[in-house]
């Protein structure tokens, strides 16, 4: 590999850690617009716990009423990435994630180990998501009752569908 060669590879590794902060910011602050930019319009997005989504928009539309909803407060906060080019214009990545989220209607705090596989595809000189998928590797969910005593209601493994704390 030449030095322009490895320069490149390290600019575009750069770019995808930076495209994969992007997508985390976009879900922290609420911005559907911002989210839906990180994708392909074509890509696979499957995260344990939700319907799988053949198609960016779909999923775009359930993050808005879902994520975006009033009383809902998230932190994703990504780990250090792995990046493994598959050619000059594919990549995939593995993804270590603490999420946080606080659900006032519900009353409840929910906090998940999370890793991501992810794809990758150069277009148009951008890096894009072209499939992401996430596993749940630990769960603590924790109900606040009016006096603000906190009881944990699930602990260790996830609920089979997030939100449903039937299974918990």
């Amino acid at each position: 590999m030449t030095i322009e060669e490895r320069l490149a590879r390290i600019e575009h590794d750069r770019a995808i850690r930076d495209l994969k902060m992007r997508y985390l910011r976009a879900a922290d602050a609420k911005d559907p617009a911002a989210m839906r930019e990180c994708f392909t319009s074509d890509a696979i997005i499957a995260f344990e716990g939700f319907p799988e989504f053949r198609e960016r928009d779909a999923f775009i539309e359930i993050y808005r009423e879902l994520g975006c909803a009033e009383g809902i407060f998230d932190i994703h906060q990504g780990g250090t990435g792995i990046i493994e080019f598959i050619s000059p214009s594919e990549a995939k990545g593995w993804w270590p994630l603490y999420f946080h989220n606080v659900n006032l209607s519900e009353r409840t705090l929910t906090q998940l180990g999370v890793e991501y596989e992810d794809r990758y595809v150069l277009r148009a000189g951008r890096w894009l998501i072209s499939e992401s998928r996430s596993f749940r590797k630990s769960c603590v969910i924790q109900k606040v009752d009016a006096d603000g005593g906190i009881s944990t209601i699930a602990f260790g493994k996830a609920p089979g569908a997030f939100g449903d704390l039937a299974e918990a």
